[in-house]
């Protein structure tokens, strides 16, 4: 049994337990055990080596030692490269772990603040490459820093590949996100549910011509209502 197998042997049952909770699926579930146990074999000796290290004292990221800052990497260095470039400059300020904030591929110019994100496997161009992120990862380690990404979850871009193919009607596709036919229990949830930008974006809902349906969005691009501009967000569909 390996690192990985005893760590997911301990976790298991609680694994199962949440996910079955959550999408009732044992064969996706499968599908991401298989996953894991890919990334797994593909992850390096000094990845590795930092686990190990990280499971011996659980509680490393909460050490008084440690010091972050949060960033969005244009407005700090332009790039990923740029932000590398600055490393020492960070170091020397004390800081030992560096929060990101989203640079996934995005749509362009709207696109949420980076949160609308278009491909979860790919740096947004304007940043540089998954290679560059790969190297400013390896260049933080060797200066005992730890990196955060905002990974976004929950919700895709209205052009992932996902959105683009339930507009295209493919049922799998749409399932994947929470549509209505008709707008009453969007408008009932809609009383009910806080909007997260109530100036600029307000409803929770958008209809989606394509698809005939109303889909949940935390930032619709309906009419405005009375009084208020277009917003010019980018539309997140969220998933379930």
């Amino acid at each position: 049994m390996n690192e990985f197998e005893r760590r997911l042997s301990a976790r298991q049952d609680e694994l199962d337990w949440l996910y079955m909770e959550l999408y009732g699926d044992r064969g996706r579930l499968n599908e991401l055990k298989a996953m894991m146990t890919r990334a797994f074999q593909r992850r390096s000796q000094e990845l590795r080596l930092l686990d190990q290290e990280r499971e011996a004292t659980p509680g490393w990221f909460r050490s008084g030692g440690m010091l972050g800052v949060t960033m969005y990497p244009a407005l700090f260095a332009g790039t990923l490269k740029g932000v590398e470039g600055r490393l020492d400059y960070l170091q020397e300020q004390g800081i030992t772990y560096l929060h990101l904030m989203p640079l996934l591929k995005m749509p362009h110019p709207n696109n949420d603040g980076g949160y609308a994100v278009e491909d979860f496997n790919q740096v947004d161009p304007s940043l540089g490459t998954n290679e560059d992120l790969s190297r400013l990862t390896a260049a933080m380690r060797r200066r005992g820093m730890s990196l955060c990404l905002d990974f976004v979850v929950n919700h895709t871009a209205d052009t992932h590949e996902w959105a683009l193919r339930a507009k295209a009607g493919e049922r799998a596709y749409m399932d994947r996100y929470i549509c209505f036919d008709s707008p009453e229990i969007p408008r009932e949830m809609e009383r009910h549910i806080p909007d997260v930008f109530p100036e600029t974006a307000p409803g929770s809902f958008l209809y989606v011509e394509e698809m005939g349906q109303y889909v949940c969005s935390s930032t619709s691009l309906t009419a405005p209502r009375s009084g208020q501009r277009r917003s010019h967000r980018r539309p997140v569909w969220i998933l379930p």
